[in-house]
């Protein structure tokens, strides 16, 4: 973690003082992320032919993207219900220590709890929101009292149950300029 202002890190602060490492994009860098968005596995020919390039300068702009850490990698998107986690909570933690030791403490913590697929931290009275998957009720009750309340630093936690899932998408909403 990087300096703490106030108890907030640069690191999450930066969405708020805006980021200067924003590498500019051109219509054809848009529409190449539009396109891997909703299907990465896409052929080159099939990727150029859609964004209006020849093969190679597409070749070239997808992997400069990827140089760049834009393109981050390529997944397989599973279905949660098909796999039988079907309960998704959502947690707000408090700590009760803001230190920079009790903050990676904390997030180190977090990355050992496979059920744990997202991490936020937010701002407001709660320090941390996270997004857990299990396959019942049951498994988050023994979840909550064997991991998460003996996380470094917690003093209090609010659970959240989602009862349906109104959108999901990995898409980003990326903007013509």
């Amino acid at each position: 973690m990087s300096l703490i202002f106030n108890g907030i890190s640069r690191t999450l602060a930066a969405p708020f003082f805006g980021d200067t490492d924003v590498m500019k994009l051109d219509k054809f860098d848009r529409e190449i992320l539009r396109v891997l968005q909703r299907d990465a596995t896409v052929s080159m020919a099939e990727l150029s032919q859609q964004v209006g390039l020849s093969h190679t300068p597409c070749w070239r702009r997808v992997k400069r993207l990827e140089k760049e850490g834009i393109i981050r990698g390529k997944v397989t998107l599973l279905d949660g219900k098909k796999l039988n986690l079907g309960v998704s909570v959502f947690i707000y933690i408090t700590l009760k220590n803001h230190d920079e030791a009790s903050l990676n403490s904390f997030e180190a913590s977090v990355q050992d709890i496979p059920e744990v697929v997202e991490c936020h931290t937010t701002s407001g009275d709660k320090d941390y929101l996270l997004k857990v998957v299990v396959e019942s009720i049951e498994e988050y009750e023994h979840l909550l009292k064997s991991r998460f309340t003996h996380l470094p630093s917690v003093d209090h936690l609010s659970s959240t149950f989602a009862l349906k899932q109104v959108k999901n998408t990995t898409e980003l909403p990326i903007k013509n300029q």
